[in-house]
């Protein structure tokens, strides 16, 4: 399978290693560990953080970290983690480490109805970074008898590291590195362990911010894709432009999986998810439905060779309300690695969703998911709401 070209001037940077990394204890030690090592900055902006046992561990990690003068700079979201105990806020900001919400409801003179900080990044000392779908909770860790909730995360050494933390600095907006210069150490060159091209840009989505890069991304691979896609996705219910994009992909002869959750944390959005699947299955696209646990993972790969991951959502959610961050990743080594853990995961832990199986559901149940779907993009249209875009140069709103 020949490499396609990536021009120059299409944001990859050449100078990375890649580790993709399964959700789960893996990922939380890890993590643990580069808090552990951090020598200059800790970097973690997450939506969800929860006070329970994974939570505590990344907490007193932190606090380690901060005693030894790193700089620590923790972001939240302020709806999504508003439970997060008061009193540990007190004790990091008393450690030396910096805290933040990420916008406070009904705070801003740009005030936007949906906009969140969906972010689930780590960054230490500007060289690693982790980036994926997975927030700090016991939900996405395995404890005795409660496996994690299915979800990835990719470990990234190297160039990319600082283009993922001067986002993260973006998003404080206020000036407290403002006369601090860049303290971070740009020795990712002298960290790489191997002299291996491996290709990544980071895409953003911030729709205020006129920012629609990892909803072109999808987009533009979607057409340029030859022979085999597959995306999982926890919460599947693309837009009118994305779904058109499926359709022609599929009237080219490319094989489309999708790898969608059979258990649903928002039982709402399945059951409109769950609309879709005839629409889908009568374009071609082949739908499986994971059985071990909840699938919160958001990853996809086409004919083996580019992925993106991160933690946007295949919906208007995150196109246009929620703040995301994922990497393309242009690598045929990582790209096929992927594809062999996505293709394993169909086969053994996946059922696969006949049409069959539609023409036997009660028409009440279809009513029920129709009606589920029309409130779903009820919803959507309500939180993707805004009075103000700033600096838009995308013309007119696309339904992706």
């Amino acid at each position: 399978m020949s490499q396609y070209h990536v021009h120059r001037g299409s944001g990859y940077s050449a100078n990375n290693e890649v580790r993709l990394i399964k959700g789960g204890a893996g990922y939380f030690n890890g993590m643990e560990k580069l808090i552990n090592d951090a020598k200059h900055s800790v970097h973690l902006q997450v939506y969800i953080f929860d006070a329970d046992e994974t939570g505590q561990r990344i907490v007193e990690a932190l606090l380690r970290a901060a005693a030894r003068q790193v700089k620590v700079y923790l972001l939240l979201d302020a709806y999504a983690s508003k439970d997060f105990p008061p009193q540990l806020i007190e004790e990091l900001k008393e450690a030396g480490a910096y805290f933040k919400w990420f916008s406070p409801i009904l705070r801003g003179k740009g005030f936007y109805v949906g906009r969140r900080m969906h972010h689930k990044i780590l960054v230490v000392d500007g060289i690693h970074a982790l980036v994926g779908g997975l927030n700090v909770s016991n939900r996405y860790n395995d404890l005795p008898g409660q496996p994690a909730w299915l979800d990835w995360s990719v470990y990234i050494i190297g160039e990319s590291s600082l283009e993922i933390l001067a986002r993260c600095r973006q998003l404080w907006r206020k000036g407290i590195f403002k006369n601090q210069g860049i303290t971070e150490p740009h020795q990712w060159r002298t960290a790489l362990t191997t002299d291996q091209e491996c290709l990544v840009r980071v895409r953003v989505n911030d729709w205020v911010r006129a920012k629609n890069q990892i909803s072109r991304s999808y987009l533009e691979w979607l057409h340029r894709s030859r022979h085999d896609i597959i995306i999982m996705s926890s919460y599947f219910i693309p837009g009118r432009v994305l779904r058109n994009s499926l359709a022609k992909a599929a009237q080219r002869g490319v094989r489309i999986r999708l790898i969608l959750t059979r258990y649903s944390d928002v039982l709402l959005a399945k059951s409109a998810e769950n609309f879709l699947y005839a629409w889908l299955l009568r374009q071609g696209v082949e739908i499986y439905e994971y059985q071990k646990n909840i699938l919160h993972g958001k990853v996809a790969v086409f004919d083996a060779q580019w992925a993106t991951i991160g933690s946007y959502n295949v919906n208007n959610i995150s196109a246009y309300a929620s703040v995301e961050l994922n990497v393309d990743i242009y690598n045929i080594a990582f790209g096929q690695s992927l594809h062999s853990e996505l293709t394993t995961i169909l086969t053994e832990d996946c059922v696969r969703v006949q049409a069959s199986s539609f023409s036997r559901l009660p028409w009440w149940i279809r009513l029920q998911q129709w009606a589920a779907y029309e409130l779903v993009r009820l919803i959507f249209f309500v939180f993707t709401f805004y009075f103000t875009q700033e600096k838009n140069k995308l013309g007119k709103k696309l339904d992706i």
